[in-house]
């Protein structure tokens, strides 16, 4: 199925609540595959699993489930499909003001607010937090009224005092309300994902943003921090990734089925990106599964 318009998703607060909180057993969060936005902060865990995430620019893979916190107006798809193989996944959503305009502002809310204008370019969690947040999340999902509200609270603590973490766009990736940009972004960025299996032109792709090829260059290089040459490899890369995680096929065919058609090309970027060729990366990972 194709995806070619930009996606505002308008979120509203669970009845008696000020955020809203979701719960997805399995593959039921059915706007994984939806390239989105909105101006509410979210935090995703995802309990098991493994697949690809696509925050603002970045293109990666995770393994083991996933802890996200996602600034507002930073373009995402969502972590989980059919193929994912988790066991569920807790959503949760506030709008940066949800406790009042001057609340994060107090002394004691300092390093919460540092860590929430660092979500602007995406956070993902270590191993560590996310085993530490899992029971807590699990928690709060059952809670009700106040005690769900301080319990968030204590877990937006934790985050903020953990450094073990990484930030995702290196780059200030996010959405200035410049609408004209964020349509045409979304429109690449989809072009991308329904086309990265396949040759993708720079000509075609600077045609759907209406520029010229040497103006659209710089333009996503401004946009992204990147060339949009690096954002297809990377977009290319993480679905190798994921094969070489799920699927029992041959390095030549997951070569292929990624978008690569010269198998040297292939290796020499996969190394760029992970520091290791296929074959090591998958021995490696057979080694932790055994």
């Amino acid at each position: 199925m194709k995806h070619h318009n930009p996606s505002f998703e308008a979120i509203n607060p669970n009845i008696g609540s000020s955020f809203t909180l979701l719960k997805f057993r399995k593959n039921e969060n059915i706007k994984s595959h939806v390239w989105h936005y909105h101006p509410e902060i979210e935090l995703i865990f995802v309990c098991g699993g493994s697949g690809k995430r696509q925050i603002g620019s970045n293109i990666s893979h995770f393994s083991d489930g996933d802890l996200i916190l996602i600034g507002s107006n930073l373009p995402h798809c969502g972590m989980t499909n059919e193929n994912t193989n988790n066991d569920y996944e807790i959503v949760i959503q506030f709008s940066p003001d949800f406790l009042g305009e001057s609340f994060w502002n107090v002394p004691e809310m300092s390093r919460i607010l540092a860590l929430l204008n660092t979500a602007k370019s995406g956070i993902v969690f270590g191993d560590e937090v996310k085993k530490s947040i899992r029971e807590k999340m699990e928690i709060l999902s059952e809670a009700s009224s106040l005690d769900r509200l301080l319990k968030l609270i204590d877990i937006l603590k934790e985050l903020s005092d953990t450094k073990d973490f990484q930030i995702l766009n290196a780059g200030k990736y996010y959405l200035q309300t410049q609408k004209e940009d964020n349509d045409r972004i979304n429109l690449i960025f989809n072009h991308v994902k329904d086309n990265f299996k396949e040759q993708i032109a720079l000509e075609d792709v600077a045609g759907l943003a209406t520029m010229t090829v040497p103006s659209f260059c710089r333009y996503f290089k401004k946009i992204t921090n990147k060339t949009f040459t690096q954002f297809v490899n990377e977009y290319r890369i993480t679905h190798a990734l994921k094969l070489l995680t799920e699927q029992p096929l041959s390095i030549n065919e997951i070569c292929f089925e990624s978008g690569f058609n010269n198998f040297s090309y292939f290796n020499k970027t996969f190394k760029e990106y992970t520091k290791k060729n296929p074959s090591q990366y998958r021995k490696e990972l057979s080694n932790v599964l055994d």
